[in-house]
């Protein structure tokens, strides 16, 4: 009769390990799904923005639609991505992000236009998205770690494999201009 107890106290013992560790397995996840919609949501802010800077923008650049080209096409690029995965989704932001540095780059040539308060403002608020996209891949990149590790760690893994929880993808940076550090200039 003892081993009997003993038995079913081995199961509930086991049974609640499971269901505490799948409950925390999918708190984890639905936390990347959430972290992922805070980059949704501030790309899509971006993405808002950029038209207005680009119409700013052509009424004193006439001899730069290469460059309102370019960053029309890769927000183009970017939105149709939004559907894809997390690497399809960063290699398109990543081209949205180094062809709107060329615009900022080629506005330095147009004073009326730095001084146009409209395109000011519009510039001042495109920062203000870039740092909350910044703040939010990082939030997302920290959430799919804890994640990710909670799926490959024991006893966690028994359970993510059981269950079939697969491990998320980090919000990388793949453009090359990204990863270097900014040039200040005094002249």
């Amino acid at each position: 009769m003892l081993a009997v107890w003993i038995i079913i106290g081995i199961v509930v013992i086991l049974a609640i390990v499971f269901v505490s560790t799948y409950n925390g397995l999918v708190g984890k996840r639905n936390q990347v799904k959430n972290a992922w919609s805070q980059i949704d949501v501030q790309l899509k802010r971006r993405h808002d923005l950029i038209p207005n800077l680009v119409e700013t923008a052509k009424g004193y650049m006439h001899h730069e639609r290469e460059t309102l080209e370019a960053v029309t096409k890769a927000r183009n690029i970017a939105q149709a991505a939004s559907s894809g995965g997390v690497g399809a989704r960063a290699q398109a932001e990543s081209e949205l992000t180094s062809a709107l540095s060329r615009l900022l780059v080629v506005v330095e040539r147009y004073p009326d236009l730095k001084a146009n308060q409209n395109f000011l403002s519009l510039q001042e608020e495109l920062t203000a998205t870039e740092n909350r996209i910044s703040f939010s891949r990082q939030f997302y990149n920290d959430s799919v770690l804890h994640y990710n590790n909670k799926i490959q760690m024991f006893p966690s893994n028994v359970v993510a494999n059981m269950t079939g929880f697969k491990t998320s993808e980090f919000f990388e940076v793949t453009a090359p201009a990204e990863r270097e550090a900014p040039k200040v200039s005094f002249q």
